[in-house]
């Protein structure tokens, strides 16, 4: 995993150069994500959650209220967004960039 910045204000986080969480420096703290086909409508009708602006048809949601999820919940679809895009990454290109107990 890799973190950048992106588009003068936006902190990426990536996994071999794909993003897979997107926020922001200024408050309050808003958080795009991937989430599976079958979430991305619940999600997205869940108070504090919108689809993410540019990015929805790729069911990416937005989660503009950092109260809309537990913290066992933050934990669990921050790493399945981390999942979702690693798994759409060549085998070739994971080697390169990732550590074997990470493949």
């Amino acid at each position: 995993m890799t973190e950048g910045v992106k588009w003068e204000n936006d902190l990426c986080f990536m996994v071999a150069g794909k993003i897979f969480c997107i926020t922001g420096f200024d408050s309050p703290l808003m958080v795009s994500l991937k989430v599976g086909d079958e979430e991305f409508e619940e999600l997205s009708a869940k108070e504090g959650i919108i689809p993410a602006p540019y990015l929805a048809r790729y069911k990416w949601i937005l989660v503009k209220e950092a109260s809309a999820f537990t913290k066992k919940e933050w934990e669990h679809y921050i790493g399945q967004s981390y999942e979702l895009v690693k798994s759409k990454i060549p085998a070739k290109i994971l080697k390169k960039h990732l550590p074997k107990n990470d493949l």
